[in-house]
């Protein structure tokens, strides 16, 4: 398989401050040759002069990161191999830009979970994982990242010791269970800044049989929902109009289709109203095409006028779509000020903005003891919660489990209109509540 046939991978890197992220990728770039010549130059000249290569400021993009040595905003890196191309986000480890982190992971096909080996907690009866690195395993839980790969790293200062190893992969794989990951988990002994099993086998590890990190990349299969096989579902962002007095008066429905095909004489149906009509014509950005599937950008015109707006949504004739104005829902907490059950908010789901509450908290997931705080009165900075919302207006949305692009959503703050939280759409009201 090569790069120009095997599916693009979209992955991210995750876990905890200072667990070696930006370092990991840096290394993975410079040790596959795809760094430009200028970085190439400058990371051989350091290891030419007996210097150890800065690895991790080829993603430190902000000069606040290159003088703090923390990873702030997410740093996307494009680069291919024989193999396959990719993009790596590589995404922040402090417990304060968790947000961040949620943003690179919502679009991942894959992570790499790093984990620290010299920071593990081996005084007990089994070792602890730093707080950090459940919460971001809830989070790829809740997005629902279909492969994740922990590279136990640092493992070199550690003279890489095969029983510290299993014992994280073990404590990992407890983990797992106790937060019900469905990802497919592979496990990997590195050293980041060493290059041990990052692009060749390292002869360190003559315990380990597995692939080295690029290897196990190229390998990954992408499995995220074929959006193209679901039911159309086109959430209306602009109405374009050409001229509004003249007798061949053009009015065209723009948006990105988020599921299904569409194709001209369609007949399809306007939510939350239901009106239905069929599909005139379709154009892309070269064009008129006639018809279009998921993820492409496209104005489409009807064959009758219908009151048709921002936020509404045009569906197949038989979707199965019914707009509702109570969820269950996951919520990840981003602002510093907690969650007030007695304020409305702003919540936005693809193009539709509209004032929710939240009628109650079902639990909080405790990130230190793995369980769930059952009847809190709010969520905190950084927590994970299940939510029951109502909204003001209803939403033509599924269940992220469904389709991540029309079943997440942001709750916004009216008075400062800062982003405090993402959503994840589990449920309606009616139906059984979910598990973290």
């Amino acid at each position: 398989m090569t790069a120009t046939t095997a599916p693009l991978l979209r992955f991210i890197t995750a876990g905890s401050v200072d667990d070696g992220k930006s370092t990991l990728i840096g290394r993975l770039l410079y040790d596959s040759k795809t760094l430009l010549t200028d970085q190439l130059a400058k990371l051989d000249q350091a290891a030419q002069n007996g210097q150890t290569p800065d690895f991790a400021s080829l993603t430190d993009g902000l000069a606040a990161e290159r003088e703090q040595g923390i990873t702030i905003d997410v740093a996307y890196r494009y680069f291919a191999t024989p193999a396959r191309k990719f993009i790596i986000a590589d995404t922040p480890g402090h417990e304060q830009y968790t947000r961040n982190m949620v943003t690179g992971a919502s679009t991942a096909d894959a992570a790499i979970v790093v984990v620290d080996a010299t920071r593990v907690d081996f005084s007990g009866a089994e070792p602890v994982l730093l707080p950090q690195t459940k919460r971001h395993s809830a989070i790829l839980k809740l997005l629902g990242c279909p492969s994740i790969i922990v590279a136990v790293n640092k493992l070199d200062l550690l003279d890489f010791d095969e029983n510290k190893y299993q014992a994280i992969t073990r404590a990992y794989q407890k983990l797992a269970g106790q937060i019900g990951l469905e990802a497919q988990v592979y496990f990997l002994p590195i050293s980041a800044l060493n290059g041990d099993n990052i692009v060749n086998p390292s002869t360190r590890t003559p315990w380990y049989n597995g692939l080295p990190l690029l290897p196990l990349l190229e390998s990954l299969p992408v499995t995220r929902n074929n959006a193209a096989a679901l039911p159309a579902h086109f959430p209306v962002q602009r109405v374009a109009r050409q001229d509004g007095s003249s007798s061949d008066d053009f009015r065209g429905y723009q948006g990105r289709l988020e599921a299904g095909r569409l194709k001209s004489g369609d007949e399809i149906k306007v939510l939350p109203g239901g009106k239905t009509a069929k599909i005139a014509d379709i154009f892309g950005p070269k064009g008129r095409t006639g018809e279009a599937e998921a993820g492409e950008v496209i104005t489409l015109t009807l064959d009758t006028d219908l009151d048709i707006s921002r936020g509404n949504s045009i569906v197949a004739a038989n979707s199965p779509i019914e707009p509702q104005q109570s969820f269950q829902a996951a919520l990840c907490w981003f602002d510093e000020t907690p969650l007030n059950l007695r304020r409305k908010y702003l919540l936005k789901q693809g193009t539709q903005t509209t004032a929710a509450r939240i009628s109650e908290i079902a639990y909080v997931w405790d990130v230190h003891t793995l369980s769930r705080v059952q009847s809190a009165g709010e969520l905190k900075l950084n927590d994970i919660g299940s939510v029951s919302l109502k909204t003001q207006q209803p939403l033509a949305a599924t269940t992220y489990a469904e389709n991540p692009a029309t079943g997440a959503f942001i709750l916004i703050d009216e008075a400062t209109n800062h982003t405090v939280a993402a959503g994840m759409i589990r449920s309606s009201a009616q139906e059984s509540t979910f598990e973290i």
